[in-house]
C-alpha cells in the first residue's frame, strides 16, 4: 500500500512541478513519452505521460512504455525510492537484479534527474 501511495504522490509532485517550475518544464521540452514504475510481477504499476511540457499519471501499466523501472516487490520499491542516498540504492538494486530497467536506459537516467528537481530547496538553487 505504501508503494502504491508513493507512486501516486510522485505523479502529483511531477504534475505540479510541470505546471509551476520553469526550470523543470524546460527539461520536458521536446519530450513526448510514457514511462512507468512497477513491481516486477506487475501487480502494482503506475504510468506517467509526458506531453506538451506537462506530466500526467494514471494507475496501471501501458503496453509499450519508453522505459520501465521494475522493483523486486513493493516493499523494496518503497525503500529504494525513499532511501537517503537514492542513487546508491538504485545502483545496488540494478547490480543485484532487484531493479530491472527495460526500454531506453538513457531516459531512466533523465527521469532520475527530474526527480532530483523535486527535492526541497532545489527550486531556489535552480532559480
Amino acid at each position: 500500500m505504501k508503494f502504491r501511495l508513493l507512486l501516486w504522490l510522485l505523479g502529483r509532485l511531477l504534475a505540479r512541478a510541470s505546471r509551476s517550475n520553469a526550470v523543470f518544464r524546460a527539461q520536458l521540452q521536446d519530450r513526448e513519452l510514457v514511462f512507468q514504475l512497477q513491481t516486477q510481477d506487475g501487480r502494482i504499476a503506475r504510468h506517467y505521460r509526458v506531453e506538451n511540457q506537462r506530466i500526467h499519471s494514471a494507475a496501471g501499466s501501458v503496453p509499450h512504455p519508453a522505459f520501465s523501472i521494475a522493483f523486486r516487490d513493493a516493499a523494496y520499491g518503497f525503500a529504494t525510492l525513499t532511501a537517503a542516498n537514492r542513487q546508491l540504492a538504485f545502483m545496488q538494486g540494478i547490480q543485484n537484479k532487484d531493479i530491472q530497467i527495460s526500454g531506453n536506459p538513457a531516459l531512466a537516467i533523465w527521469f532520475q534527474g527530474l526527480v532530483q528537481q523535486l527535492r526541497p530547496g532545489r527550486r531556489q538553487a535552480a532559480g
